[in-house]
């Protein structure tokens, strides 16, 4: 019974809602909704924002197999990759403008996971191969240019180059790694893993894996820390009761 009124939400209401968010002029998704539903046209469009569509979309197709759904998210994908894909250095802008034009470069690491997750979720829906490669380039572009050899670091410019962290940090710290993004790398791992079983993405996992065990992890609080310096040192008392519900 649960289930069917689950199902009647998605279909009667939140996907006629995401429906209605399509820009059909230049592309993709509107980037902002006023207070009563309705887009704003000229708005900027986030790149975590259109991955999470194209993730809505492939995942309610995979549920649902209505066709309609999946053209959705070969609508999605096509702006997320002609727009957000930066072809001269590799990764994903952080934002563009509604014609899909660069109005934030920056490449943060949590930006590129959540495309490696709404990408493997789109490919496993479509088959599209070309997506699967995507998500893959991705994957060696964090590997490659947002770590070192003792985890993941945060923000980046356009040619990766490290900037403050100001997108991913608050309460008056600065964090050079945080829990936030090391676990949304796992999600997106995971599910690229599921897509196609990359051995060295498999090995990456089992690293995240034991850096949560042993750099996040407060075995005597039981909860997972949020801010760290480079040394995995914690910076602020802080209990993320949300984040923790994800990790688990």
């Amino acid at each position: 019974m649960k289930a069917k009124v689950f199902q009647e939400h998605l279909e009667k209401n939140i996907i006629p809602f995401w429906n209605q968010m399509t820009d059909f002029e230049k592309g993709g998704f509107y980037g902002y909704a006023d207070s009563d539903g309705k887009p704003v046209k000229d708005s900027v469009k986030g790149c975590i924002l259109n991955s999470r569509i194209l993730w809505f979309y492939a995942a309610s197709y995979q549920l649902l197999k209505k066709p309609e759904l999946l053209e959705k998210a070969d609508h999605a994908y096509q702006f997320l990759a002609e727009h957000f894909y930066d072809s001269r250095y590799g990764g994903m802008f952080w934002s563009v403008q509604a014609d899909g034009t660069p109005e934030d470069t920056t490449k943060h690491t949590y930006n590129q996971a959540f495309a490696i997750y709404a990408l493997s979720v789109y490919y496993q829906a479509s088959g599209k191969k070309e997506a699967l490669n995507l998500s893959y380039s991705l994957y060696q572009i964090i590997e490659s240019k947002c770590r070192d050899h003792e985890g993941y670091f945060e923000a980046f410019s356009r040619d990766f180059s490290p900037v403050s962290n100001d997108k991913l940090s608050e309460n008056g710290v600065m964090a050079e790694r945080t829990m936030n993004t090391l676990l949304h790398v796992l999600e997106a791992y995971t599910e690229l893993y599921k897509a196609d079983e990359f051995y060295a993405v498999g090995d990456s996992i089992r690293e995240i894996l034991r850096i949560f065990k042993f750099k996040v992890y407060d075995a005597d609080k039981e909860i997972c820390r949020v801010f760290f310096d480079k040394s995995y040192h914690s910076l602020i008392e802080l209990e993320s009761y949300g984040h923790d519900i994800e990790a688990s």
